[in-house]
């Protein structure tokens, strides 16, 4: 039978399309104060906005006579008919915040106009109304909301943790502060300040706020005008860069907003001064009439459509690039200053040494993360190429390229590859012959020549020991005399607490230092060589990459990452004993022949191939 839904059903359904999370309310109310031309916005939340949300602001206020219809659905002061869709100037428009909000909470509003000497008070519960009463109040209006989702239930069981919603609000209050620098903003966690800005109207100032002094010493100022369009704002050198997209902000009409045309320029534009996998920072506003665009395509208003996306791209791109090019991109270095990973360090208890003798590299190089895969057969040179996917069995058929027919016998399979080949009684066997290339290394054994890549084999033996360690929580830390510090997200200090004890296993230490930075105090004592604070950022922004259940143990497969920037690269020259050690290290692993990215650590040829090669057999 079909029948009319009663008006609470109709409106809890309708909550649903726009109040997703408690972020959805901050979002919404903080449209309305800014629309309300409100000069101070001060954003309150406990339970990571589940308990209660309080939002003040110093705007126009609600008049008395208006405030019940504010609740009503699709009531709203800003647009009257369907034409004014076409040329939105305000954040807000469809007239469901409000009535959405109160269908699923408890909701309080205390409100005064500019032109009146007394307040209003209303209160509205899972939207049956309440009381409207008089009350002495400064103008503006203060929204209080709590219990989120108590009629629905249901609905909690999809939200994040507390911390994790507290982090998106968070998020969402640096966005509007970066698109309204003229407005005061604060917010507070559980009786905590996490953000507070000076309104003073300066962009740069707010993203020092939020984002740090060391972000704010790299900007570089964007101000371009095309025709109708004006785009303004800051990106950043490219020395600062970050391991995904959630530094690259974009602002329309004072909106923040996702889209794709625009996030394809602005890397694009970057594309000759990032490595693969690395994004900028960018805080940049356009400015272009309202008939321009389309807001009114996603119920939370995240997206827009423009009428000229060719023209977006092109702005975007040229305005990138050429403040790119404009600037000296030569990293300055102090001559004569010690390297601060290798002078600030405090002498410690004794630490345990790295198995490898020879001084680690602190220069990397960009390798392709994906994985390669090889075909177990004999090129035409003779050399066979260890596969992941192959099995000792597979490597022991192989094609001849000299007789052309299939050898089936096992006395032909490749010496090292067979099982517990590599005992330590067998490898004084091994002899040194040489190294070509000054990266790959001769190894003469039994009847096989070895080539061993020595950055690939480095690599290979410090991701097993860092992976060791971290699974037995053995890792040791070096007190750092200046502790590094980090401005981190809400997001980032959540990814940050969900890995700690997987940071702490590798023996990273740090604790809060104010609202949105960390101090780190220790780092791995394997690390000395290297920058440490840059692949802390980098495995961090990696794992916030991860999708929400992953167990801490994912960290392991960013190690991959470490171990490249660690590991000696080719061209560096080692010493015969050395390279002796390092070829013990790697032959005494139980899978030694790729790398953590999938290279080949070994290739390997056999005498009788090359004695095919020389026609001494057939």
């Amino acid at each position: 039978m079909i029948q009319v839904l009663d008006a609470l059903t109709i409106d809890q359904i309708a909550a649903g399309e726009v109040i997703e999370r408690p972020l959805s309310i901050v979002k919404e109310l903080v449209e309305n104060a800014i629309d309300a031309d409100s000069s101070a916005i001060t954003v309150e939340i406990r339970g990571g906005g589940t308990d209660s949300i309080r939002v003040t602001d110093n705007g126009c206020g609600i008049p008395a006579d208006e405030i019940r219809t504010a609740f009503l659905r699709h009531a709203t002061s800003k647009i009257r008919t369907a034409k004014d869709l076409l040329s939105i100037n305000s954040l807000g428009f469809r007239g469901e915040a409000l009535s959405s909000i109160s269908a699923v909470t408890k909701t309080e509003v205390i409100t005064r106009t500019r032109d009146s000497i007394i307040g209003s008070r209303f209160t509205i519960e899972g939207g049956r109304e309440g009381k409207l009463e008089e009350l002495g109040c400064p103008e503006g209006t203060t929204f209080i909301i709590r219990d989120v989702f108590f009629n629905t239930p249901a609905r909690r069981e999809f939200l994040k943790s507390k911390t994790a919603e507290a982090g998106a609000i968070q998020e969402c209050l640096c966005e509007f502060s970066l698109s309204h620098p003229e407005i005061r903003f604060q917010l507070i966690v559980d009786g905590k300040p996490k953000l507070k800005t000076t309104g003073d109207q300066t962009l740069r100032t707010s993203i020092y706020y939020n984002f740090g002094s060391e972000l704010t010493s790299l900007l570089v100022p964007i101000d371009v005008t095309e025709e109708d369009m004006h785009l303004s704002g800051y990106i950043a050198k490219p020395e600062y860069s970050r391991g995904n997209r959630s530094y690259m902000n974009y602002f329309v009409n004072g909106r923040f907003i996702k889209n794709n045309v625009i996030q394809a320029a602005i890397s694009d534009g970057y594309r000759d001064y990032l490595m693969n996998h690395r994004f900028p920072f960018t805080a940049l506003m356009l400015e272009l009439p309202p008939e321009a665009l389309d807001v009114n395509v996603h119920p939370t208003k995240g997206e827009v459509r423009f009428r000229n996306e060719k023209a977006i791209y092109e702005l975007f791109f040229h305005a990138v690039k050429n403040a790119l090019d404009a600037i000296t991109l030569i990293p300055e270095e102090s001559i004569g200053t010690p390297s601060p990973e290798k002078t600030d360090i405090v002498s410690p208890t004794p630490v345990e040494k790295s198995p490898e003798p020879f001084e680690e590299n602190r220069q990397s190089r960009d390798y392709e993360q994906q994985k390669i895969r090889t075909v177990p057969i004999v090129r035409e040179s003779g050399i066979r190429t260890v596969s992941e996917s192959s099995s000792f069995k597979e490597l022991s058929a192989v094609t001849d390229p000299v007789s052309d027919h299939t050898e089936d016998s096992p006395a032909d399979e490749p010496l090292f590859l067979k099982e517990n080949l590599f005992r330590e009684e067998d490898t004084p066997a091994f002899r040194i012959i040489g190294q070509v290339f000054d990266t790959y290394w001769l190894i003469e054994y039994r009847e096989e020549l070895l080539i061993i890549d020595q950055h690939a084999a480095h690599e290979k033996v410090l991701y097993e020991k860092f992976v060791a360690k971290m699974k037995a929580k053995t890792g040791l830390g070096q007190k750092l005399l200046a502790p590094l510090v980090l401005t981190l997200s809400g997001r980032e200090k959540e990814c940050l607490e969900n890995y700690r004890e997987a940071f702490s296993g590798l023996g990273y230490r740090w604790e809060d230092f104010g609202d949105t930075e960390i101090l780190i105090q220790e780092i791995p004592a394997d690390f000395l060589n290297l920058d440490a604070k840059e692949i802390f950022i980098d495995v961090l922004d990696s794992l916030m990459t991860e999708q929400k259940g992953k167990k801490p143990e994912m960290i392991l497969d960013h190690l991959a990452t470490i171990s490249c920037k660690a590991a000696v690269k080719g061209n560096n020259t080692l010493s015969v004993r050395e390279a002796e050690a390092l070829i013990r290290d790697m032959l005494a692993l139980e899978e030694p022949y790729h790398c953590p990215h999938g290279r080949p650590t070994t290739i390997a040829m056999s005498k009788s191939e090359f004695e095919k090669k020389f026609k001494r057999t057939l």
